[in-house]
């Protein structure tokens, strides 16, 4: 049944990815990078900080960082655990897809870091802020799913790594924003305050 599994998720992937072309590579390559997303999350933190007080802004920043680090070695645990290889370190694979980085990255795969923590970002940010911004969590949702696809058009990951990874980091997302929020109350902090005007 698991090699059944891996075999259909080594289809789909040598599918989804053979439907790139030069022409769309470099916006994927563009899109994939995380470096390339910051001024994004600097805005989502700005919206947040401008949303509620001093006092939860810095605990929800601290949320952010923990559950980052979190996820991050979660995903390190799972691959160092599972010792899948990524598909563009497989011999038999890599003549038959398309590799658009110009190295494979980490040995193994499973699961995908970058769909992980995008995700989470995406829970967490778009539930903090639902409020205000009412379909904000369904745009972020769809640049997290955009991410992990990215991963897949690039060569790197498998489709059950990301759609693992995705649901990992939806998991660990919300988890952390209820435990944010459960800490802003025990603080007695009115999180829902607008304004960053609180002494």
């Amino acid at each position: 049944m698991i090699d059944q599994i891996l075999q259909l998720d080594t289809e789909v992937f040598i599918f989804l990815n053979s439907l790139g072309t030069p022409t769309w590579d470099p916006f994927w390559m563009a899109y994939t990078s995380k470096f390339n997303w910051i001024p994004f999350y600097a805005i989502l933190l700005y919206l947040i900080y401008r949303q509620v007080q001093l006092k939860a802004f810095l605990i929800t920043i601290v949320a952010v960082a923990l559950m980052i680090l979190v996820t991050d070695q979660v995903t390190n645990l799972f691959k160092y655990g599972f010792h899948r290889l990524r598909p563009c370190h497989l011999a038999e694979l890599i003549d038959g897809m398309r590799l658009v980085k110009s190295s494979c990255g980490g040995k193994y795969g499973f699961f995908s870091g970058h769909a992980s923590n995008t995700m989470a970002a995406a829970l967490f940010i778009g539930l903090t802020l639902k409020k205000r911004f009412k379909y904000l969590l369904y745009f972020l949702i769809g640049w997290a799913l955009l991410m992990g696809y990215s991963r897949i058009y690039i060569g790197v990951h498998y489709p059950l790594d990301v759609v693992l990874g995705s649901l990992f980091g939806a998991l660990l997302g919300t988890l952390f924003y209820k435990l944010n929020s459960y800490v802003i109350a025990k603080f007695g902090v009115n999180a829902s305050t607008l304004g960053n005007d609180v002494k």
